[in-house]
């Protein structure tokens, strides 16, 4: 259980609205921002960057770097 007390009003109305925006509670909203806030970050290993980069520019279309990458993190993440 996690209480917050003393938010400031506009920080509470700002997390009222985006709780709509994303139709969650503000509770459920507050869970998601810290929990996306807490994610550790993407442990990233040197053989791994070199197959990326190996397999990027095999690739014609520089474009598709960026999708690569994109779906890489997508498959760590998924939808969070």
């Amino acid at each position: 259980m996690l209480n917050i007390r003393n938010l400031p009003e506009p920080v509470h109305q700002a997390l009222r609205e985006r709780a709509a925006r994303n139709g969650r509670s503000m509770e459920a909203e507050a869970r998601e921002i810290l929990s996306e806030a807490c994610r550790p970050t993407s442990q990233i290993t040197a053989e791994g960057l070199q197959a990326f980069i190996r397999q990027a520019f095999q690739d014609p279309l520089p474009g598709n770097i960026v999708d690569r990458f994109l779906q890489e993190r997508h498959s760590e993440w998924g939808d969070e």
